[in-house]
């Protein structure tokens, strides 16, 4: 994790409990010429545009007030909703997409592939046990967490 985005995380964090949200995610990416810091909320049943920008403002006022700045270049600040593709990154976001039909990236193959999407069956400390249609047919793959790049929520269609 970089410097930025940990002594963000670390800001927001209190931020986003106090308002009883919860922190998704935070990123400090370059984009052509431009750096974001992007914050991720969200709370059971959505988070709207005013809890954004109630949270952009408070975390904005505390980045002004830190000496020395952590983030001396120039840079956009977003704060927003994850989406419905939100992704899973924490032990308690996998807790809470247990029934869900989610979208995994994976490291290295497993079986013929290293993508599967599919519906979260259940997990243990270790492993995800994803049920996937395969033209018609459907199997479980018992997929090693360390084994996981990335993981979302995804939409089925």
């Amino acid at each position: 994790m970089s410097t930025v985005v940990e002594t963000v995380t670390n800001l927001v964090q209190p931020i986003v409990a106090h308002h009883q949200f919860d922190l998704v995610d935070v990123e400090f990416v370059k984009e052509g010429k431009s750096w974001y810091l992007r914050i991720y909320i969200d709370k059971p049943g959505g988070i709207n545009i005013e809890e954004c920008a109630l949270v952009s403002d408070e975390v904005s006022e505390k980045l002004d007030a830190l000496d020395p700045d952590p983030i001396p270049q120039a840079y956009f600040l977003e704060v927003s909703s994850p989406g419905a593709e939100r992704p899973l990154k924490k032990p308690e976001d996998f807790d809470r997409a247990v029934g869900d039909y989610i979208h995994v990236s994976l490291y290295q193959k497993i079986g013929a592939s290293k993508v599967y999407e599919g519906t979260l069956e259940k997990l243990t400390a270790e492993t995800l046990y994803l049920k996937v249609n395969l033209k018609g047919r459907f199997k479980t793959f018992e997929i090693p967490r360390k084994g996981i790049a990335q993981a979302r929520l995804a939409i089925k269609f």
